[in-house]
């Protein structure tokens, strides 16, 4: 009975996950094209999947281990499956194989099913639950009936009346496994995820963030340029198919973990933002219906089943209901903590950013104060409105080197927009101090530098940001230099990551961009800064999100405490799991209310080290951090903290010394 029963069971489900493909092949196929190298791609999925997708999934080593042992043990079964019962070839290795993969796939899926007893509250419900029980009839049903074929159980086992009823059995529980694994992956179970996922790996929009043989990916965090010049390109994402058909395709990669979830700041914060919700919401809108389905957690303050769309219909609506309320989208602090815990590698930022874009350039939705601080932008190259000529004004007793009188140096100091803060310029006269403690050959544009750009762009003004950074661009154009320092991570970002794309300072063998606690580390390094040694209390350090997760610098911050006698407590959320201050992607200007404030989570964090002293790194960062009310620890910028220890060096000749006094003096920080 079996031998007949089986072939056209494992087939008709073949071929109906084979409709289900060419279906959501066509849903994904809705977006905007993209190409994308076919067969290389999906000959990298095996690397992309065994090194790259498993180093972000062993951080949780019990579900990295069952991971391994329920989608490796499905996969060969799966195939072995075909093979053995589907063409009949079970003799040599084949049985014993598929033996040995249904077992390691029945193990595996016991591990799920206790997960699933009591679920942390990121993991989506509803057919989820269902899961461990059909990973556990697909796997016993297959172990069951492959007895035989290997000879452990009768050729004829099958054949009495009393096994007809098990063989029934055993066909029940492996239509029930074959519909979960093998059906449902194609036509929107929660297996999907495994299908689209290894399709986005494949095809993945930032193919540079995956591993080449003998190397390493590379980390890929820019925005993507609009092409501004093209009249008929979206500006901006408006409807679900102005995405690129492959940023649909991550979409449906999904697996509702709720990575994100647990780590986006804005979610903690009780504002109206879920990002495992918001790539679902995506999903619903490829497919069109509402998200009355959605068994995850919702947006804070909006129940489930208020939002709806199609491929063609707004995402954002200015009246009715829509897919997503704007307020979900300026609600995110752009700090790729969502992406950086993806298993998935989806690009949640990049998507909010794509539909910010059109809701500010198409509408000029901008919430809050976000229309005066564009508005400020284009009229003044700053975000504060101020005279571009009052730049400099903080600066006026430092007789600051400029480009201009120089034409060359071997540092260019950008000082950022923080140059009109009086916070930040105590940072700048501290930097300056530095710099001229280790004599190092530095000059500034003055009132030639404007914004880098960076809120414009976070906020989807695209077209002032390429104003602002080609005019930048152009003016860095005119002098020589080795590299540029800045102690503004957004800056750093925005210069060495995405001005490339435009022609600018990213582009290879011109000059890197530097933050200023990577330089002063390798001040130190050199030997060219002494210190007193600290004596002050505890310290412990804030990652920015744009240098940490973003530029991938953790190390050199740690490194310049480390110099000066400081023994770190760390937080714990620090390094790539750090949390927010909440100052990025213009999240200050849009200023969405919720149940709490991020910062205030933040210094929450620090309070819980006993630290005295929180060191950081950025000027946003700093804001933040000290408009915590209450707060229970002093905020200091990493060179703040170098200046105010800065040492004559323990040996200095009388001819350094004369050399010394014919430098400019550096002046006492206030």
């Amino acid at each position: 009975m079996l031998d007949i029963l089986l072939p056209i069971l494992i087939f008709a489900a073949l071929g109906l996950a084979a409709i289900g493909v060419v279906r959501r092949v066509r849903l994904w196929r809705q977006g905007r094209p993209s190409p994308v190298p076919l067969v290389k791609g999906l000959a990298s999925v095996p690397r992309r999947y065994l090194v790259d997708l498993h180093h972000v999934v062993a951080r949780d080593k019990v579900m990295s281990n069952t991971h391994v042992a329920t989608a490796g043990g499905f996969v060969a079964a799966a195939v072995l499956m075909v093979l053995v019962h589907g063409l009949g070839l079970a003799e040599g290795v084949l049985g014993w194989g598929l033996l040995a993969a249904s077992a390691t796939m029945f193990v595996g899926s016991c591990f799920v099913a206790r997960r699933r007893r009591n679920p942390p509250s990121r993991l989506s419900r509803g057919p989820w639950m269902r899961l461990p029980k059909s990973l556990m009839a697909f796997s016993l049903s297959v172990f069951a009936i492959t007895l035989p074929a290997v000879g452990l159980l009768p050729d004829n086992f099958f054949e009495g009346s009393v096994s007809w009823v098990l063989a029934l059995a055993l066909s029940a529980a492996l239509v029930w496994g074959l519909g979960e694994m093998v059906f449902g992956m194609a036509w929107g179970g929660p297996m999907k995820h495994a299908f689209a996922g290894a399709l986005h790996l494949a095809f993945h929009r930032r193919a540079e963030r995956f591993s080449t043989r003998g190397g390493e990916g590379k980390r890929s965090t820019g925005l993507k340029a609009l092409n501004l010049d093209d009249e008929d390109a979206t500006l901006g994402v408006e409807k679900p198919s102005d995405f690129t058909w492959n940023q649909l395709l991550g979409f449906d990669a999904c697996v509702q973990c709720g990575r994100c979830e647990a780590m986006c700041p804005a979610f903690a914060a009780g504002q109206p933002l879920n990002p495992k919700k918001l790539i679902q919401d995506m999903v619903v809108g490829m497919a069109g219906g509402s998200d009355a389905n959605y068994a995850g957690s919702p947006y804070p303050g909006q129940p489930v089943g208020e939002h709806q769309g199609s491929p063609q219909g707004p995402i954002v609506a200015r009246e009715g209901k829509a897919l997503v309320d704007a307020e979900t989208l300026w609600s995110c602090t752009t700090c790729r903590a969502c992406v950086e815990e993806c298993p998935m590698m989806i690009e949640h930022v990049d998507a909010i950013v794509d539909m910010r874009r059109f809701l500010t350039l198409e509408h000029g939705n901008t919430p809050n104060k976000g229309s005066e601080v564009l508005d400020n932008l284009i009229a003044t190259d700053n975000p504060g409105g101020f005279a571009p000529d009052a730049r400099m004004h903080w600066a006026a007793d430092l007789e600051l080197p400029l480009m201009a009188d120089r034409g060359e140096a071997e540092v260019l100091l950008w000082l950022g927009d923080g140059a009109y803060d009086m916070r930040n310029q105590r940072t700048l006269r501290s930097l300056v101090k530095v710099l001229r403690a280790a004599d190092v050959d530095f000059a500034v544009l003055g009132n030639e530098e404007r914004d880098s750009g960076d809120v414009a762009r976070r906020l989807g003004d695209e077209a002032t940001f390429q104003s602002l950074a080609k005019r930048n661009i152009a003016t860095l154009s005119k002098y020589r230099f080795q590299r540029i320092v800045t102690c503004d991570p957004h800056s750093f970002h925005v210069l060495g990551n995405e001005y490339g794309e435009l022609g600018g300072p990213g582009m290879p063998a011109q000059y890197e961009v530097s933050h200023h606690s990577t330089y002063i580390a390798e001040l130190f390094d050199a030997g060219r800064l002494h210190v007193k040694p600290w004596k002050g209390g505890g310290v412990t350090y804030h990652d920015p999100c744009y240098l940490g997760r973003y530029n991938g610098e953790y190390e050199a911050p740690r490194n310049v405490l480390k110099a000066l006698g400081i023994e770190l407590k760390e937080m714990e959320r620090s390094g790539f799991r750090s949390r927010c201050c909440g100052g990025g992607g213009g999240a200050p200007i849009t200023d969405i209310p919720g149940e709490r404030r991020i910062p205030d989570m933040r210094m929450g964090d620090v309070g819980e080290t006993g630290a005295e002293l929180v060191a950081v790194g950025c000027p946003q960062c700093t804001a933040m951090l000290e408009g915590v009310v209450d707060a229970t620890a002093e905020v200091r910028d990493i060179a703040e903290l170098v200046a105010n220890a800065l040492t004559e060096a323990p040996e200095a000749s009388a001819g350094a010394a004369q050399q010394s006094s014919n430098r400019p003096q550096a002046v006492e920080v206030a």
